[in-house]
């Protein structure tokens, strides 16, 4: 490597920092309000009844989905970051199921995406009490060969 690329390189570096912000983090390993799940626990929930809800958008549902899970897309423009303005993004919560105390499962691409986790905060905030934040998402299902549609 020649001596004269060193700042560049530098550079280069020091804008990625500065620029990729918090879009680039993996959502929290937790979420007050809700009970992480993982897909052994999901099984479970669906078989007693719980709602399962995938937020991803409408195209990644009609691709694959876990069987059963009803579509309410979280339309995302905020931050990728805990401290999101949710007043930027649209969920529905009149899609979910009328009872506050219901089983809830919301679940999306994995640790990356954001939109279970917004989703999640959000029913909590509008009262719902019994909800189940599925982090690992989609990928995790379908890489456990688990029923999909």
């Amino acid at each position: 490597m020649r001596l004269a690329s060193i700042p560049r390189l530098f550079a280069a570096a020091l804008f990625g920092l500065l620029f990729a912000g918090p879009a680039l983090a993996d959502t929290p390993p937790s979420l007050a309000g809700t009970k992480l799940v993982a897909a052994d626990d999901v099984v479970k929930l669906q078989a007693s009844g719980a709602t399962v809800i995938d937020v991803r958008v409408a195209s990644e549902y009609a691709e694959g989905h876990i069987k059963g899970a009803l579509s309410v897309p979280y339309r995302e423009k905020s931050d990728k970051a805990v401290t999101f303005d949710a007043s930027q993004d649209e969920f529905n919560l009149a899609k979910l199921p009328p009872a506050k105390d219901a089983a809830i499962v919301i679940y999306c691409n994995g640790p990356e995406c954001w939109k279970s986790f917004k989703a999640s905060t959000l029913a909590v905030k509008g009262g719902y009490t019994n909800i189940y934040w599925y982090r690992e998402g989609f990928p995790n299902w379908k890489s456990k060969g688990l029923p999909s549609e």
